[in-house]
């Protein structure tokens, strides 16, 4: 009984004593692998900075090359172990279909974010409106985009849904057209309406003269007669334009006597005397 046991016991050291250097060179492999994959993505994400690459590029190439080297330095372990890789990747290519399956929404971002990488419907740095969300472009990996909305919420949308949805990129474009209407009562001088807007507009620097502003007249209301002006701007300097003409029409407006009508409502009260 005792010699079976030590006979047992002197196998298991051995086959220990055999197996534990494998062990220790897969856990190392592990650790140097796990840390040179983020190494070399930024090793890599340095190296298309100084040629100039879109954000875009950088970003998907960073997360497609530390994915990639993850992945290799798992195969280097599982061979260091002493399992047989050839039979591994026939076993794996035999599931193929199942994962493929089980991860089809996976692979459907994966396709989109190379979609989006060839095609650039937009870039890191576009402001973007999709669905009910908005935001600025910060990143795009192989699975997903990210978002920054304008009170700093960070929206992460899967790739799937940016190459298939409905996109309106805001920034893609150098020039952006700022289109406003107001209103002014029927009394008013429509030329002069005219011509203090025109002021308005002329006094900012940042609307461009080509294309040309257009003030003109656009419905007939109940109450009011609509001025639609249209102006244009560079795309960065939007808002300051649209901030800027909201607050200084109202202030000629108010200077030039003329007049913004609101919705009243006049309320009667009648005095009924009935007969007994």
């Amino acid at each position: 009984m005792n010699t079976t046991l030590e006979k047992f016991i002197d196998m298991a050291v051995n086959r220990l004593g055999d197996f534990l250097p494998h062990l220790l060179g897969a856990i190392v492999i592990l650790i140097v692998g796990m840390w040179l994959s983020g190494i070399i993505a930024k090793i890599t994400s340095k190296a298309l900075k100084r040629a100039k690459v879109g954000e875009t590029v950088i970003s998907f190439a960073h997360s497609f090359v530390k994915i990639g080297i993850k992945v290799l330095v798992i195969i280097a372990v599982i061979g260091t172990l002493g399992f047989n890789i050839a039979s591994l990747i026939t076993a794996l290519g035999a599931a193929t279909v199942a994962i493929g399956l089980a991860l089809q929404d996976g692979l459907k971002n994966i396709a989109s974010g190379i979609m989006i990488l060839i095609n650039k419907p937009f870039q890191v740095g576009d402001y973007l409106a999709i669905n009910s969300l908005e935001g600025k472009v910060t990143r795009i990996d192989i699975q997903s985009t990210r978002l920054l909305t304008l009170d700093n919420k960070e929206v992460i949308i899967p790739n799937s849904s940016m190459s298939t949805g409905n996109i309106i990129n805001y920034t893609s474009q150098e020039n952006r057209g700022v289109f406003l209407s107001y209103h002014v009562s029927y009394s008013s001088d429509i030329n002069k309406v005219k011509e203090v807007t025109k002021g308005v507009i002329d006094n900012n620097e940042l609307i461009l003269k080509t294309p040309e502003p257009i003030i003109a007249v656009g419905n007939h209301g109940e109450s009011s007669i609509e001025i639609i002006v249209k102006v244009w701007c560079k795309t960065s300097d939007y808002w300051t334009v649209y901030y800027y003409m909201q607050e200084n029409v109202k202030k000629a407006f108010d200077k030039n006597k003329i007049e913004i009508p609101f919705i009243q409502v006049n309320v009667h009260n009648a005095n009924v005397k009935t007969k007994n």
